[in-house]
Order: structure tokens, then C-alpha cells, then sequence
């Protein structure tokens, strides 16, 4: 089974920049995209952005400017590096893998979630 592991969440001035960094790991075949999900208090868990195996990117209008998506593949691990946070930024965020173990197709993965803070 996947697992992955999140780190880098944290309490931050507004304007301020925080890295987050997700580690996948077990019986991994393949996986294909990696996204970062965001979730307020009482909102729905929105995309914030996500990156393909071809590197290719897409951003949330709000994301856009702000944060960049990367990935290494060698070490299974995606990253989202957010700047020029805003107190509306403030949300839990997940990381997401889309990856294949023994099957046909791919299944979503998810991280346990952790808390970004960003004060006035």
C-alpha cells in the first residue's frame, strides 16, 4: 500500500513563504500525477495546484503567481513551495498521488494532511 508522509506546514506572517514536501512510498509501480489540495474550515477540499509525469502544470486562479509545483521522480517526492502568503491561504493542505502498484489503473492517495497558518 502507499503511504505518504508530509512535512514542512507551519505558522507564517503574512507575505511570508513556506515549502511543503511529500514522500511517497511502498509498493509503487508507477505513479503519474501529484497534486496539493487545500481545505478551510467549513469548504470543500479544492485543488491548489498539481504537476504530471511530463512535468507539465496547472495552478488554482488564487495559486497562480504565489506558489510553484515540483516533483522528483528518483525520490517519489512532490513539493509545493507558496509565497507571498495571505491570511486566506490558511487551510490544511494534502498531498494527492495518482499511482499504480500491481493493477491496471491508477488510484488516489492521500497524505495525512497538514496545517498552514498565515497571520495578519
Amino acid at each position: 500500500q502507499v503511504q505518504l508522509v508530509e512535512s514542512g506546514g507551519g505558522l507564517v506572517q503574512a507575505g511570508g513563504s513556506l515549502r511543503l514536501s511529500c514522500a511517497a512510498s511502498g509498493g509503487i509501480f508507477s505513479i503519474n500525477t501529484m497534486a496539493w489540495y487545500r481545505q478551510a474550515p467549513g469548504k470543500q477540499r479544492d485543488v491548489v495546484a498539481e504537476i504530471t509525469r511530463g512535468n507539465n502544470t496547472q495552478y488554482s486562479d488564487s495559486a497562480k503567481g504565489r506558489f510553484t509545483i515540483s516533483r522528483d521522480n528518483a525520490k517519489n517526492m512532490v513539493h509545493l513551495q507558496m509565497n507571498s502568503l495571505k491570511p486566506e491561504d490558511t487551510a490544511v493542505y494534502y498531498c494527492n498521488v495518482k499511482a499504480k502498484l500491481s493493477g491496471n489503473y491508477y488510484l488516489n492517495y492521500w497524505g495525512q494532511g497538514t496545517q498552514v497558518t498565515v497571520s495578519s
